[in-house]
């Protein structure tokens, strides 16, 4: 491979930060390559596209004041990016070897076994939820069915309102989530496998105050029941192993999410303490020259669209002026 066949930018990721970045370092005539990934389960769907891949419908987007659904969202972001010349690239990028030396490109390795070089990188390749790995949980999940993954994202939406609802889990997030659901919802059961929640007393505080909250102490989900739409769980005890039936109309599985870093292993490159990329300031920057993070791989608080397309932004910007700073045209 020549010099000339260094790529200027290539973006790994393909949801709202990758695709945002797309659009400007395409308008920069930066030419981005995005790789976008392959379908997988982990165990729960992974798609191109990321999160919002599985989510039926958006409203806390601007500028679609009817809502859109996440894949229509996600492919109209896509043909915006390649209006402009980006490349998207179907394979996963499996192994990095990050070069410390402006000048020095970047080496790739895709999941296909191609060799792929670039002066700049910018990670957007998301976090991915933690699900139980129930059958008809990733079902429902998949099709809109009323299992979610983020009740920020879906909470409000008409099917949940004035609904008993569940959330699994324990901790910070969960009571995030299901103090979030109170202002929608009949009634919100916390499902938590433990008699004592792992979550910050004043999290506790905060949901268990609502009057349509209620812990479920001592239970797992063994079931998710349904056809078309969520109608209820199977729950087991885990002390007494009984089981027992929770009409709700809504799942939101609070467990955490799991950066997409594994490709990145060995890297070189710096992590928070739960596995997210460390930015250095706030921009995009890593510790490494030249490598870039955008998106819910290097966002562990917010995980919304907006922040994340948001970031995409901040990434193409600052890879721009970087690759200016360093002679590459």
């Amino acid at each position: 491979m020549t010099a000339s066949d260094t790529h200027k930018l290539v973006i790994i990721g393909s949801g709202p930060a990758g695709w945002t970045a797309a659009i400007y370092a395409a308008r920069a005539q930066l030419e981005p390559v995005v790789y976008v990934g392959v379908p997988k389960q982990d165990p729960g769907p992974v798609l191109p596209g990321g999160q919002l891949m599985l989510t039926t419908e958006v409203e806390n987007y601007p500028g679609f004041p009817h809502g859109v659904t996440g894949p229509k969202m996600m492919e109209d972001f896509q043909k915006q990016a390649e209006r402009f010349g980006t490349r998207v690239i179907g394979e996963d990028i499996a192994r990095v070897e990050f070069s410390r030396t402006p000048g020095v490109p970047h080496v790739l390795h895709t999941s296909e076994g191609v060799v792929v070089k670039a002066h700049a990188v910018i990670i957007a390749t998301g976090a991915v939820a933690n699900w139980i790995g129930l059958p008809n949980e990733m079902r429902l999940a998949r099709t809109g069915g009323g299992v979610s993954a983020c009740a920020v994202c879906d909470g409000a939406l008409p099917g949940f309102r004035n609904q008993p609802l569940a959330v699994v889990g324990g901790g910070d997030t969960a009571m995030e989530e299901a103090s979030y659901l109170t202002k929608f919802a009949s009634t919100v059961y916390v499902i938590h496998r433990r008699d004592t929640l792992r979550a910050s007393k004043i999290m506790q505080q905060r949901f268990l105050s609502r009057p349509n909250a209620k812990v479920l102490w001592n239970k797992v989900v063994v079931d998710v029941l349904g056809d078309e739409v969520i109608s209820g769980v199977m729950l087991e005890d885990t002390v007494t192993q009984e089981r027992s039936r929770l009409d709700v109309r809504g799942l939101f599985i609070a467990i955490g999410h799991t950066p997409a870093t594994r490709f990145l292993k060995d890297s070189g490159l710096e992590f928070t303490e739960k596995g997210y990329v460390a930015l250095k300031r706030r921009d995009s920057y890593t510790n490494i020259p030249g490598v870039f993070a955008a998106g819910d791989v290097a966002d562990e608080h917010y995980r919304q669209a907006v922040t994340a397309a948001g970031m995409g932004c901040t990434a193409a910007l600052d890879a721009e002026r970087w690759l200016a700073a360093h002679n590459v045209h």
